[in-house]
């Protein structure tokens, strides 16, 4: 099987639904549609949509499928990191114009934000400023 760094191509950006699933796996780690199915289940999705939702992601490629104790079990393709920045740079294209100024101030008034938060991403920032020079 390849390995997600050896492919040339980024995987598509997940749907919202597509998200809500791989959230759950990021969670949880490897699991089968009735466990992903349970993790959601106060969605109001059925089984056989999660189902079939998670048929379409294995060959979108953000899943992959293989079959332990005769049940298949699902698996992330990509890290949440991998896809949260893929996810952050199509947003800051299509909605941002490419500002990141205008990403991160739009992010932090969309939603209070606490203390530690902000102690936390003013030590990224003073750590990328560094990396700047």
């Amino acid at each position: 099987m390849m390995k997600r760094s050896e492919k040339k191509e980024p995987l598509p950006l997940p749907t919202e639904s597509e998200l809500e699933i791989l959230n759950a796996l990021w969670s949880s780690g490897p699991a089968t549609v009735r466990e992903v199915h349970e993790a959601l289940s106060g969605k109001g999705t059925g089984y056989t949509t999660v189902l079939k939702q998670m048929q379409v992601m294995v060959e979108k490629g953000l899943l992959s499928r293989s079959e332990r104790f005769r049940s298949h079990v699902y698996e992330v393709a990509a890290p949440r990191e991998e896809t949260q920045q893929q996810l952050a740079g199509s947003l800051l294209e299509r909605a941002f114009g490419g500002s990141a100024k205008n990403l991160v101030l739009g992010a932090l008034s969309a939603q209070k934000v606490s203390a530690k938060e902000l102690k936390e991403i003013r030590k990224v920032l003073d750590e990328f400023a560094k990396g700047a020079k």
